[in-house]
């Protein structure tokens, strides 16, 4: 056995050895390898790369260019389209060899023709694309149209619709935002019946241009509108190239520069017939032309001069008040700010000026785009529903164990002028509204002495006297038996509670409290007893007789008698302070994120200033007024 059949043997049983996942990654690293050795190391992955650059290149993506060729080579072919573009324009036309008046098939030129006597639609194909072709018989039918509504463009069946026409075409470039823009930017001129109803350029200066003189000759090339007038060109609108001129081909090599997509062409025969191709692209039936495959087919038809009117998703054709062809939008026809439409009697359209007035002109885009905002309202209604419909599954919340509280020590004696706590998880724990003091004293028998001073609804005082008083901070009355038992305080201002006696009781110790005099109490040796005042809040404290201290075992201080707000001093005892007053702070409000964005798309020009027409004749051109400006400019190269 070979070496390489062991090596084989050997690696397909390893790769079989291996994880469905493995293998997956395996393939798609070996497959990715191949590819790009395939593309860029071999001569025909070189003209692929070069083909879809070109084809990105047209569209308003075209800096995506450089993922196939680079930066550097996008920028060199960028250049070499714009210079094809001037020189195909460079030949002036030679008039003579077009014969507007010769013999036309379908007989004299005559008012009130039928549909088949002025236009005819006929089903055209190649090996990646299929479209229509549109013949128009008398070229003075032609007329270029304009929205009628200011602030955005008009589709081409509306149009057609409107304004009585039997078919229509697209026109010229317009500033295309996001691939979403309302059709009301054009780029260049807008002449229509010799008016000039929008123009971005000054009069003397060239710029590429197609459009029908009142003769009904084609003139494709690069033109200034002085030049134009005194041509008698009557409908133009701006966009390139040009492909055919006197009947020589200027694509000789190459397919164009363009790559494949949806295209519009229009040439002129020598008879003066004229026939518009109208291609679908970037679709599965259709992928699209290059610009050299609709030249062939024109100079196959005896094309004397052809060029290119707006591709890309702008490409359509309406016949009868159909759309006959697909476009590649996925909104379907888009609003234009011109198209070439076929009349029977051309005479009766009288041009719309939607730009005059107008000092700033919107393009448009995603953000105010009907169909997209639709579009994303369904969308967004779909989610809610589905949300509504599966809601999320609330995440598991985890057990928490209860905390165990460590028990005091049996001979653990309360602290002096401390709370004790309460049990009790059904009462409710609120501020205390003064100073807790109390003490647990022996059994020796002893005076009850008279006590006054702020305290709460009752409290608890064993082998001592204790004062409470009201919630509200006002002095209480109360009188305690030395034997440890609760007493019961009324409280003026207050409410009325009892306290409850203590669970502890003390085993050793003495002494008495008589009034007028000081004295001592024995420290208690018993534990404390649980405390369960009523609701409201909780206080105790020492006192004594008018005149008189008593001193009473504890083991945390006393403040000194003052006078505070909200609290009363005892006479000759300890003073109350309530606890102060929480203000909470005002909310702070967080300010407010105002969203903004804009959009634009790429291309090869960028007007920033218009001059709309305001009703020039043919034989002047209007350069003074303000240009409306162009918000959120954007050069495009058309092919959108």
């Amino acid at each position: 056995m070979s070496t390489a059949i062991q090596l084989w043997a050997l690696t397909k049983k390893q790769l079989q050895s291996w994880s469905w996942l493995k293998r997956l990654l395996m393939a798609i690293a070996v497959l990715t390898f191949s590819t790009s050795s395939f593309l860029f190391l071999t001569p025909p992955g070189t003209s692929i790369r070069m083909f879809l650059s070109d084809t990105v290149i047209t569209t308003r993506h075209r800096d995506w260019a450089w993922i196939f060729v680079g930066a550097e080579q996008r920028d060199k072919m960028v250049r070499q389209v714009q210079a094809f573009y001037d020189s195909s324009a460079e030949e002036k036309q030679d008039f003579s060899m077009i014969n507007v008046s010769g013999t036309n098939p379908i007989g004299p030129v005559r008012p009130d023709r039928t549909l088949d006597e002025l236009v005819k639609v006929e089903d055209i194909s190649g090996k990646y694309w299929v479209g229509k072709k549109l013949t128009v018989y008398d070229p003075t039918t032609i007329r270029v149209v304009t929205p009628y509504k200011p602030g955005e463009g008009e589709k081409i069946s509306a149009m057609v619709k409107r304004t009585g026409a039997v078919a229509g075409v697209n026109g010229g470039g317009f500033i295309d935002p996001d691939g979403l823009g309302n059709g009301f930017a054009p780029i260049g001129l807008i002449l229509s019946g010799t008016d000039i109803v929008y123009t971005d350029t000054e009069g003397h200066i060239p710029q590429l241009v197609v459009g029908f003189t009142d003769e009904g000759t084609l003139v494709i090339g690069k033109y200034s509108i002085v030049e134009l007038q005194e041509m008698h060109v009557t409908e133009a609108v701006s966009f390139y190239p040009r492909v055919i001129a006197n009947g020589k081909p200027l694509i000789t090599e190459g397919d164009g520069g363009w790559g494949r997509g949806p295209r519009t062409a229009v040439g002129q025969k020598a008879d003066g017939t004229v026939e518009f191709l109208v291609v679908d692209g970037r679709q599965t039936h259709s992928i699209g032309a290059t610009l050299k495959e609709l030249q062939d087919i024109m100079l196959e038809d005896g094309c004397i001069n052809a060029g290119f009117l707006d591709g890309g998703a702008s490409s359509e054709l309406v016949y009868d008040g159909n759309l006959m062809t697909k476009p590649s939008s996925r909104y379907g026809e888009r609003r234009l700010p011109s198209a070439f439409l076929v009349f029977d009697h051309p005479d009766d359209y009288v041009p719309d000026e939607p730009w005059n007035g107008v000092t700033k002109i919107d393009p448009g885009g995603r953000y105010d785009h009907p169909d997209y905002l639709r579009e994303q309202a369904e969308l967004k209604a779909r989610q809610q529903a589905d949300q509504k419909s599966n809601p999320p599954k609330p995440p598991a919340t985890p057990v928490q164990k209860p905390e165990t509280t460590p028990s005091k020590p049996a001979n653990e004696k309360p602290q002096g002028g401390a709370i004790t706590p309460n049990n009790d998880p059904k009462a409710p724990s609120k501020p205390t509204g003064g100073t807790t003091g109390g003490a647990s004293g022996g059994t020796g028998s002893g005076a009850t002495v008279p006590g006054t001073a702020p305290g709460t609804n009752g409290a608890t005082g064993t082998g001592g006297t204790t004062g409470t008083a009201g919630s509200n901070g006002l002095p209480g009355t109360t009188s305690g038996a030395a034997t440890g038992a609760g007493g019961q305080a009324t409280s003026p201002g207050g409410n009325t509670g009892s306290s409850l006696p203590g669970a502890g009781t003390g085993t050793s110790g003495t002494g008495s409290v008589a009034p007028g005099s000081s004295g001592t109490t024995g420290a208690p040796s018993g534990s404390a007893g649980n405390v369960q005042p009523p609701a409201g809040n909780t206080g105790t404290g020492t006192t004594a007789p008018t005149g008189s201290t008593a001193t009473l075992p504890t083991s945390g201080s006393q403040p000194p008698a003052s006078s505070t707000p909200g609290g009363q001093s005892a006479p000759g005892g300890t003073t109350t302070t309530p606890s102060p007053v929480q203000t909470n702070p005002p909310a702070s409000v967080p300010s407010s994120t105002v969203p903004s964005g804009n959009g634009g798309s790429t291309g090869t020009s960028a007007p920033s200033t218009t001059t709309p027409n305001t009703g020039t004749s043919s034989s002047t051109i209007q350069s003074n007024g303000t240009a409306p400006t162009i918000i959120q400019s954007a050069p495009v190269t058309g092919q959108k």
